[in-house]
């Protein structure tokens, strides 16, 4: 079982196919704790072909993916997977446009630091770009 994505502007899923990637929101329902990411549509292989080296297209996993929090992994077990929305905030032609839109949407919703009123984290996110970690930056 799987949770479907919740999709911009009335897109469809064959519509998806035709970006590289996007960038997506996971929601928790139970406490709100939010984790902001991007994910490719598709990647490339090199593989051997009757001798020849080849460079051969997949389709990602897109549609099972989850994020790649382990916080946010735990929680889906806990909590359960119809507790938790998926919602693709933005699809991109290109990785550099993916990647920025991803960095963009987490300095925007300073997913390191934002808290709500009892000083709970509200987002998943440890880090931006594995090089900019939650716990070595602080006001």
């Amino acid at each position: 079982m799987f949770m479907e994505w919740i999709l911009p502007n009335g897109l469809t899923y064959e519509d998806v196919l035709n970006y590289v990637g996007f960038v997506y929101i996971i929601t928790n329902k139970i406490n709100n704790k939010k984790y902001i990411g991007k994910k490719v549509v598709y990647f490339k292989r090199k593989k051997k072909i009757k001798g020849k080296t080849k460079t051969v297209t997949y389709e990602s996993d897109w549609k099972q993916y989850y994020g790649s929090s382990d916080d946010l992994k735990i929680d889906i077990k806990h909590y359960g997977i119809q507790n938790f929305e998926r919602k693709i905030i933005s699809l991109h032609k290109n990785r550099s446009s993916m990647n920025y839109a991803e960095i963009e949407q987490q300095v925007k919703n300073n997913v390191l630091l934002e808290k709500d009123e009892q000083g709970n984290l509200l987002y998943y996110n440890r880090n931006i770009l594995n090089k900019y970690y939650r716990n070595n930056i602080g006001k």
